[in-house]
Parts: structure tokens; sequence; C-alpha cells
């Protein structure tokens, strides 16, 4: 029998399961350290909804993985694979929920508590092209103090893209992210050989691959990306052909709105124009005020 490849951990149903179970929850409390920047006392993943072997094989819903840190703080991490309009603004709509989620009539505002969220993308964003991997962000006023409104908000976006030619630098978060991107990359098996959270990682990555409801459930995931991707490239390409036909027919009747106007300076009859370039004749007498 063939063995089995490992599941790239970048899938994001494979992000999931490898990060978003509380077994497992030493992984995901160092990716976050090294995410946010600071130490994690306990982190809790209670609050993920578990994906099972009855997910609907043709949804593109957005698998997540909901962390709360030191019994306080709220966080949500998510592994996107596609480029999706609105992208930005969805964020600040999972922030919005997370941040009010439990919040009782009655109880101060003081109370809402820090809420994060961290996108990890497989691919750019346009608005961050001149930006690094890793960017963090926060509600901060405009001159050049940049002091900061409020710590209860705040994003991190990690684009995996921009991880390559940086395999040589120094930062604990890139061991991370070139084993997610790729395990067999040699950043990867270096940090497996010097990081033991990262061998950890691995092993249990390997452990995935023989699980037969995961590998069904990556497969049927995979078989929903590429029919995103496909319907989508089709809607486009339909899409720039209408335009394209839709913009020579205009350009068309352009031009032959331009010869009956020289026509009509000819003293030519509306009748004999419409004849010449097939125009109604109520367009042509548009073409006389």
């Amino acid at each position: 029998m063939q063995e089995r490849k490992p599941l790239s951990p970048k899938m994001d149903i494979v992000f999931q399961k490898l990060l978003g179970e509380q077994k497992n929850a030493r992984l995901t409390k160092d990716l976050l350290e090294k995410i946010l920047q600071r130490e994690i006392n306990c982190i809790d993943l209670s609050k993920t909804t578990r994906v099972t072997a009855d997910m609907p094989d043709d949804k593109m819903g957005i698998l997540d993985i909901r962390a709360e840190l030191d019994g306080v703080e709220k966080c949500d991490i998510e592994m996107q694979m596609i480029d999706q309009k609105g992208l930005i603004e969805r964020m600040l709509f999972y922030w919005s929920r997370l941040f009010t989620e439990g919040f009782k009539e009655g109880e101060e505002y003081e109370q809402l508590q820090k809420t994060i969220v961290i996108l990890i993308a497989n691919f750019k964003l346009k608005p961050l092209k001149d930006l690094g991997y890793h960017t963090k962000w926060k509600i901060i006023d405009e001159d050049e103090r940049k002091v900061i409104l409020t710590d209860k908000l705040e994003f991190h976006i990690i684009e995996l893209p921009k991880i390559q030619g940086k395999e040589e630098e120094d930062d604990a978060l890139l061991d991370w992210l070139f084993f997610l991107d790729d395990p067999a990359s040699e950043r990867a098996k270096k940090s497996m050989e010097e990081n033991e959270t990262i061998q950890e990682a691995t092993e249990e990555l390997n452990k995935l691959k023989d699980d037969e409801e995961m590998q069904r459930l990556a497969l049927s995931r995979w078989i929903a990306l590429s029919d995103y991707n496909t319907n989508m490239s089709a809607m486009k390409k339909e899409g720039l052909e209408e335009g394209m036909k839709a913009g020579i027919k205009e350009g068309i009747k352009e031009g032959k709105k331009e010869v009956a106007k020289e026509l009509l300076k000819m003293k030519l009859s509306i009748q004999d124009i419409a004849k010449a370039t097939g125009l109604t004749e109520a367009e042509i007498k548009a073409l006389q005020d």
C-alpha cells in the first residue's frame, strides 16, 4: 500500500484540527506567544467549533480557532486559503461579534474584554503590499504621537507568501510560519531539530495522515476550494468576455453616431442616414440637439 503524504498544515481544516484542540494547547500557546510577542499563562480552546464527518462537502464556511487567553482575553485565529472580497471588513465583523459575545444588558462597558483577531493568509493582501509578513493593528490617532485609543481591539495579519527569502532571519515566529507553509522546507526541517514545539507539531501532523476521517474531510475541503476557484475564474472570464462584447458593440454604435453627425452636416435626410448607419430616427434626431 502506498504511504500517504502528510496533510498540509496551511489547509484550514488541517490547521484547525492541529491547533484547535485542547490536547494540542501547548502548540497553540507557543504559536500565539510568537505572534503576540508576550507570555501566555493558560489557553482554553473549548469554544472552537469542531469539524465533523457530516460537514457538507460543498460549503465554504470559515474554519477558525477560538481561544481564551489567561481566562480573560478572547482570540480568534483563522487560516484563510483564498482571497475574498471584504476580508478586512469581515475581520471587523468577527471582532465585533466576539467582543460583545456574552455581554448582558445592564452590564458596564468596562467589563468588555480585550479581543484579538489573527488572520494567517495564504496570499498577499493588496492594501498591505509594501508592508512586512506580519503586521499588527490597533486604533491610534493620526498625529505624530500615535496614541493608542484602546487596547481592547487588536488585529494581526500574517501573509505567508511574504516569508519567502527570509529563511535565514532570526525570528522565532518564522519557525512556525515556514512549518505552516511547507513542513518539508529546509527552514522547517531545521526548526524541527532545534525547536521542541515544532517537532511536536510535526509529529501531530504526521498522525493526521493516518486518520481516515481527516483524510476525507481534507479531500472534501480541497475539492470545495478548487470548485470555488474554478467557478470564480469562470465567472471572471465570462464577465470579461461579456464586457468586451458590450464594449465592442458600444464602440461600433458610437462610430455610427459620428458618421451620422457628418451626414447631418451634409444635409442628408434623417431617413437616408438611418438606412446608411442602422441607427433609429430617434437616435439621429437626438444628435441634432
